[in-house]
């Protein structure tokens, strides 16, 4: 089996503040290769893999040159850095949730919880199992995952503490997937109200969740409540 990689580059799409190669056929020792020196950066983009018409042991790899300006590759790049953590453990953790391989992330979390070495941990590994039950659809066990992950916390930070309110929002949202509305309020009004006390009038958290619970009031049939918090 042999594979032979087709390179174009399209000089228009490229970033104007960078240089990926360079022809080096004057410098060579064998100058009638015409051979092109890539920067490390480089990155490509998978076209095509195709057999060839009369060999079908040989595979072509159609391959096209991109930078920084192509929006799926900001996206990757940003995804990188989202998943950034002080644990390499848990940032391929939330690779796998992001991508969907649920059953893997459920196995590599369950390891990581039986070595979990403080409260902190556990309460961060139970938050994703719960993140990882809603992906699921498993709406019961994700609200036991984060009443874990809020036990765990509240026995640590003060009641008010900023960092409970993701947690008691996530359990709305939880809620409301259910259609248990009036618990969905509870916990998104739990939410809002840490978010209020420890940010500035106009964060977009704020926004986020006025919108979280004019989205209750949406599927409970109350418009005007509805209304009312999505104009805040």
């Amino acid at each position: 089996m042999g594979v032979m990689f087709i390179m174009t580059i399209d000089p228009s799409k490229i970033s104007t503040s960078i240089t990926p190669f360079a022809m080096i056929e004057k410098h060579s020792a064998l100058p009638r290769e015409q051979e092109v020196l890539f920067t490390m950066h480089s990155v490509f983009r998978i076209v095509e893999i195709t057999p060839t018409p009369d060999n079908s042991r040989l595979w072509v790899v159609q391959l096209t040159i991109t930078d920084e300006s192509d929006p799926q590759l900001a996206g990757l790049t940003d995804c990188n850095e989202e998943v950034q953590g002080s644990n390499e453990w848990y940032r391929m953790g939330k690779l796998m949730l992001q991508v969907g391989h649920f059953d893997q992330a459920e196995e590599l979390y369950n390891e990581l919880l039986k070595g979990a070495s403080d409260d902190s941990d556990r309460a961060h590994i139970y938050h994703q199992l719960g993140w990882l039950k809603v992906d699921q659809g498993e709406y019961p066990e994700a609200i036991k995952f984060y009443e874990k992950s809020l036990e765990i916390k509240r026995k640590t930070l003060p009641e008010g503490d900023a960092s409970l309110a993701p947690t008691y929002s996530n359990i709305g949202q939880v809620y409301n997937n259910m259609g248990e509305y009036s618990k969905a309020l509870e916990y998104y009004e739990k939410s809002h109200k840490i978010y209020e006390i420890s940010l500035p009038a106009n964060h977009p958290y704020l926004a986020t969740s006025y919108s979280c619970i004019g989205g209750v009031y949406n599927d409970m049939g109350e418009y005007s409540k509805a209304l009312e918090y999505y104009e805040k």
